[in-house]
């Protein structure tokens, strides 16, 4: 996609800062999250065999399709618009990748409701191992940085967004009921089709390479060499966040995941980037990184309580309260930060400061 960003981002006026680019494309998706949310809550808007359902309306397809590329190729062009600018700067190495890490749990979200709930899609909890799979691909690339210095950037991510872009554009031609059947040849169903297609890209493309980095930067000493542990430490956070919710998601007695997918999904992508966010900023600082992120503790207390006690319903309250405590949390989180690297800088985040003498 570099010929084309490098083309398109001329057109754009150079006092526009390149970390507001970040924002507006990370709020395409946002916006994607949040129409899909009112018209698909708990992804049944695409299942024709749910009595008294509402469709989604064709416009949101298409809505969908030029957010993700629009996205995409924000995302694409901030880097280059700091280097027309002269703006570069660790302030916006974090907003991007930190936004990213947000935005790596909202791709696989929003085309769930293509496929919806049914006899030919994938259950929720299939789904969540898809969002999973995704965010551990971004944080071991983030990983591979913190032991070889060097951030070696998929090019599953440009062919991924391009693709959803496509299907959705599929989709709103065509209508959903297209993908309610069997891909010829292959005798799985469409949905079946994404699901492979999306590990694939994750466990043969992303890790397999991540993985030849760091030995190659431990044979040629190129890397920080270290330890085991310490060489590993970025990844337990994570491990244990995922091995939390998917506990939760298989001992809840009221069926938490199956009852709330979006906001399960919604919490997850939440706390994974305050994961992401603090190694990056390791990486940056050339810190250790934190071995437990903080926003764990209080899903270990629910995760316990759970395990103990039929809760019931109750447990969508706690889920509730867990979303809305993770995502003031975080936000909270990452104005602190940007402020204060942008008074430690001496710049502005979404603004270019004229240079004075």
């Amino acid at each position: 996609m570099h010929p084309f960003w490098n083309w398109i981002v001329q057109f754009f006026p150079k006092w526009i800062a390149p970390n507001l680019l970040t924002l507006t494309g990370f709020l395409h998706l946002v916006l994607n999250f949040a129409i899909l949310s009112y018209y698909d809550t708990n992804f049944y808007a695409s299942d024709r065999d749910t009595p008294d359902v509402t469709p989604i309306p064709d416009w949101v397809w298409i809505m969908c399709a030029f957010n993700i590329f629009a996205a995409s190729t924000l995302d694409g062009i901030d880097g280059k618009q700091a280097r027309r600018t002269g703006t570069s700067s660790p302030l916006g190495e974090l907003f991007d990748h930190g936004l990213d890490s947000w935005a790596s749990s909202l791709y696989p979200i929003s085309m769930y409701s293509i496929f919806g709930r049914g006899e030919f899609s994938v259950p929720p909890f299939r789904v969540y191992l898809i969002v999973i799979g995704v965010m551990l691909g971004f944080i071991t690339c983030h990983w591979e940085k913190y032991n070889t210095k060097i951030l070696f950037l998929p090019w599953g991510y440009d062919f991924s967004c391009i693709a959803m872009a496509g299907v959705f554009i599929i989709t709103y031609i065509g209508g959903y009921e297209m993908w309610k059947g069997y891909a010829p040849i292959i005798g799985l169903t469409y949905a079946q089709v994404f699901e492979i297609v999306m590990h694939a890209g994750v466990f043969i493309f992303t890790f397999p390479v991540t993985f030849w980095n760091i030995y190659r930067s431990y044979r040629d000493k190129t890397g920080k060499l270290h330890g085991a542990w310490e060489a590993n430490r970025p990844l337990v956070s994570s491990c244990l966040f995922f091995g939390l919710m998917l506990l939760w998601s298989q001992i809840s007695s009221c069926g938490i995941l199956e009852q709330q997918p979006r906001m399960f999904y919604l919490v997850s992508g939440v706390v994974f980037s305050n994961i992401g966010c603090k190694l990056i900023i390791s990486q940056m600082s050339d810190t250790r990184c934190e071995l437990i992120n903080t926003l764990i503790f209080p899903l270990i207390g629910i995760v316990a309580l759970v395990s103990l006690c039929s809760l019931g319903q109750i447990e969508v309250y706690l889920l509730a309260a867990y979303s809305v405590f993770a995502v003031c949390a975080h936000l909270h989180f990452g104005m602190c930060v940007v402020q204060e690297m942008c008074d430690h800088f001496n710049i502005s985040a979404f603004t270019i400061r004229r240079k004075t003498s």
